[in-house]
Formats: C-alpha cells, structure tokens, sequence
C-alpha cells in the first residue's frame, strides 16, 4: 500500500489465475480504508504526503504538440494534398517521359501512373506499420519518432527537387518514403504519447494523432488550392511545404524524452526509466514517480519483457483484443470516410454548385472533419469508450444507410440534394466522435506493454490495407453500383457496432493488465 495525500493507494488483485495486482486510487475515508484494510488483510495509514493526479508538465506539452504537428499532421497532409493538382502533376509527368525517355504515354497509361504515384504511399505505410513493431522494440518510441521525421523530410526534398531534376522516379520514390514514415507514425506514436502522459491524461494525448492526422488532411487541401499553390508551376511547392512543420517540431527533439514504460520493462533500464520520470512529472513528484514505478514493476514482473510480432498472433489469450485492434483499424477505413470525401464534390455539383464552390464546400467538410475532432481530447478525457463507439458507429450507419437512398432519388425531389449535404455533414461529425480517434489508440489500453508494439503495428496494416482497398475498388464499384456502394460502409459501421457491445470491454479508467483478462478468452469473454 502506498500513502498519498488524500489518497489511499492500495493492490486490488483482477484475477485469481493470473495472480496480477494492479494499482487504484481510492479517495481518503478511514472507514473505508479500514474495511478495505481488513477485507484484504493489509494495513492502511492516514499520513498525507502530495497529490496523485499530475497535470500537463511543460516537456510533457511540448512532446505532445511536436509530435502532432510534427508527425502526424504530415501524414495527414500526404493524403490531402494530391487531389487539387493532380491534372497539373499528370501533365507534368507525361511532359518529362516524353523529354527523358521520347515516350509519349497514352491517357490509360497516364491514368494507370497517376494510381500508381497514389497508391505507392499506401503501400509504404502497410510496409512502415508492419515493421512497426519490431522498430518500436529495437529502436525504442522516440527513435521511430525520429526516423518518421527523417523520412518526411527526404520526401520533402524528393517532391521539391523532382520538378528541377526533371525525375517522375524521384516522385514516387517520395510518396513511397513518405508513406512508410506515415505507416510508422500511426504504429509508434499513438504508443509513445500514451505511455509518457500520467495515467488521467492517456486518452486525451491518445487521440492527439487521430487529430494530427485529420488537420493535417485539411492543411493540405489548403495549400493545394489554386489561390496557393495548386497550379501548374507551384504544385511541387504544395507536396513539399510540409517540411516547415517538420524542421520546427524536430529542432528541440533532444530534450524529448524516451518512454520510461519502454526503458524499464524492455530495455530494463530501471535509472534511465526513473530519470525520464522525473524529467515528465517534474522533480518534486516524487511520490508520483514511485507510484508509475510501482505500476511498471508489477507489468514487468507478470508478463515477459518482449512479445514478438510472431508469439502474438499465436497467443489464443490475445487474439481477441488483436481482432478489436485491427477491426477497429480496418473498419475506420472501411466505414467510408476516404470515399465521402471522394464523392462529395459531385454531391455538391448536383445540389446547384459550381465546381469552383463545390471545391470551397469540400474544404468546408473537411473543416468540419477537424473541428469535430478537436472535441476527441475533450471526449476521451470524461465519456467512456464503449458507449462512445457504439454511438458513433449505429449514427455513422444511419447516415450511411441515408446517403445511399438520398443519393439514388436524388433527382426526385428539389430538396433532396440539400438533405444528401445534410447526410454528408451528419456522418462526418458523428464520425469523429468516435470511429474516428478511438481505433489510433484503444490497441494502448487493451494491451500491455510487452505485446503492445506488435499489436499497434499489426492495427495500423490493417488501417493502410483497407485505405488501399478503398482507393482502388471504390472508384469501379461506384460506376456499377451507383449510389447503392455506401451500403457496404454501412454494413461496416453496424458490424462494428456489435463488435463493441459484445466483445470490448471498457478501458477507460483501467490499467492494461486490469483489462486483459477480461478479454483472454477469446470469443467466449464476457465483458459486460
């Protein structure tokens, strides 16, 4: 038991099998400790030390608004800023193969390039998020943070230097770098920011690359823009200029920290762990630190060090939680958000829009993508996730199920392209309440530290498949399907739905090992 100012921490067992103890908080009451003392043949004191709830430290600040925008916002710009330009950058393209190799491409070969530019980013971040994992472990959090911000900036250099070097290669060499610092970002840096955030804060920082990301796609339509650098001569200038994030947020990277979960129960480096400690909650937290320590020590001690990405998938204890990690992942893809954003331009071109102003009101949804996301901190701090998510995912599949039948009667009636917007707006703000930030950081809460990183890594493959799956099939199946190919979307946010409600437990307010056992038997947990 350990004593903190009106605070009384004492080892509450989980399970009898596994014979884990985790840490609680329970607020100062003699009585209460008395009984508690008494039922579990303890002793207790009253004897006031400090407070237990450590809030934002200024490195702690810091790391978390350096990773965001230093990190995550560039991933998000990647995906945002392709489209505006893309008639310019095609031009460009069978321009420099007819100067550099007397090739004049046809318009289907074209096509078949400009896919190929596109998807290349998303094959490097399924191929940066499986390696994920073991570059987490080998390299530690902060490291995978580093090697994402050096692999940004050699695309940066790539896309700004193409043009002059007159090199479609180094084009696609950039999105392929890019795109697996990107599939990095989403495996490592969820991971990293909840595992230095003090225990109350874990959600809130957990959500910060959900946000990262969401900003980031909206900050590249941006500077797309033919007022900015959507044009013919400038587009070279919009797919690089994300670097000034990156230079900004890296500068100061040696004050960052290591995570000290990472330093004591991989490394087991218990000094390093502690002295990073001290650095994040501050000198005089002492008892704070210990408590953390105490926590690490208990994690350390039930469950091996390291977890291979291997002894995972073959664990049948984990196989549930890992299903609702790459569910959650995948369906996050799956529930359409990539092909609303797709879409939208003509919705907007069909309720009386120019193109020109249907371009302003997909901007002004992706707006709305990230104002809604900005509410995420705020959510995950004080609303529970499982009621959060089921929310989410059944209004998601309502307004799914909604743009479908607006979309194919949509000549029906004069007012039905405005209720198809209406639709639209709906599901993206439902959307980011939480399908949208809870699948980048529920792997942290469901799994402990050891399996954590293979789990994060094999969550973010499935993210970067289905965004690949989607880029590729939607198109085609939109012209055969019509506006009937959101139903599958639909489908997906109401399977995820009963994902949630029969099988994830709810994790917030608990500690890894206080929610693994709930759901180690697989299909057959109850966790109601």
């Amino acid at each position: 038991m350990i004593v903190t100012n009106n605070k009384v921490l004492i080892y509450l067992p989980t399970t009898i099998a596994t014979e884990l103890k985790v840490m609680r908080c329970i607020p100062k009451n003699c009585k209460l400790s008395k009984f508690l003392s008494n039922a579990l043949n303890c002793t207790y004191s009253c004897t006031n030390v400090c407070t237990c709830k450590p809030g934002w430290g200024k490195l702690l600040t810091l790391v978390g608004f350096a990773a965001t925008f230093g990190s995550a916002v560039p991933v998000g710009y990647c995906i945002g800023v392709v489209n505006s330009p893309a008639d310019y950058v095609k031009a460009w393209c069978k321009k420099s193969l007819l100067e550099r190799y007397d090739s004049n491409i046809t318009e289907s070969g074209l096509d078949m390039l400009w896919a190929s530019i596109v998807s290349v980013f998303l094959v490097g971040g399924a191929v940066g998020s499986l390696g994920g994992a073991g570059a987490a472990n080998k390299f530690g959090r902060k490291g995978c943070f580093l090697i994402s911000g050096l692999l940004f900036a050699v695309g940066a250099i790539m896309f700004f230097f193409c043009r002059m070097a007159n090199s479609v290669e180094m084009l696609i060499l950039g999105r392929l770098l890019v795109g697996l610092a990107s599939g990095l970002t989403t495996a490592s840096v969820p991971m990293y920011l909840t595992e230095i955030a003090p225990f109350a804060l874990r959600g809130t920082f957990g959500v910060f690359c959900a946000v990262g990301v969401t900003g980031g796609v909206v900050v590249g339509q941006v500077f797309s823009l033919r007022d900015i650098f959507g044009t013919d001569e400038l587009w070279h200038y919009a797919f690089s200029f994300y670097i000034v994030l990156v230079i900004i947020c890296y500068l100061p990277s040696y004050i960052y920290p290591e995570s000290p979960k990472y330093l004591y129960i991989v490394k087991n480096d218990r000094e390093s762990a502690r002295r990073e400690l001290s650095r994040l909650r501050g000198a005089d937290a002492e008892d704070i630190i210990n408590q953390e320590i105490e926590e690490m020590e208990i994690e350390s001690n039930a469950k091996v060090q390291t977890r291979t990405l291997g002894s995972v998938l073959k664990d049948p204890t984990l196989l549930l939680p890992l299903i609702i990690v790459c569910s959650f992942h995948g369906g996050q893809q799956l529930a359409g958000i990539n092909a609303i954003f797709y879409y939208s331009v003509s919705i907007f071109e069909k309720a009386g829009l120019s193109k020109v102003n249907a371009e302003w009101a997909n901007l002004g949804a992706g707006c709305l993508n990230l104002a809604t996301s900005f509410l995420a901190p705020v959510l995950m701090a004080k609303v529970n996730r499982r009621p959060l998510m089921m929310f989410s995912t059944i209004l998601c599949a309502s307004f799914l199920f909604s743009i479908a039948f607006v979309l194919y009667y949509i000549d029906k009636a004069s007012w039905l392209p405005i209720a198809c917007i209406v639709c639209i707006m709906g599901y993206i703000f439902f959307y980011q309440l939480g399908l949208g930030p809870i699948p980048y950081f529920i792997g942290t809460e469901l799994f402990e530290v050891a399996p954590r990183s293979a789990a994060m890594s094999m969550g973010s493959l499935a993210s970067w498949t289905c965004n690949f799956i989607i880029g590729m099939a939607f198109p085609p199946l939109s012209n055969v399907w019509g506006a009937w190919v959101f139903l599958p979307f639909s489908i997906t946010c109401v399977l995820l739905f009963l994902l949630t409600k029969f099988y994830l437990p709810e994790t917030r307010g608990r500690d890894p090992s206080e929610v693994a056992p709930l759901v180690s038997k697989g299909f057959r947990s109850k966790v109601n």
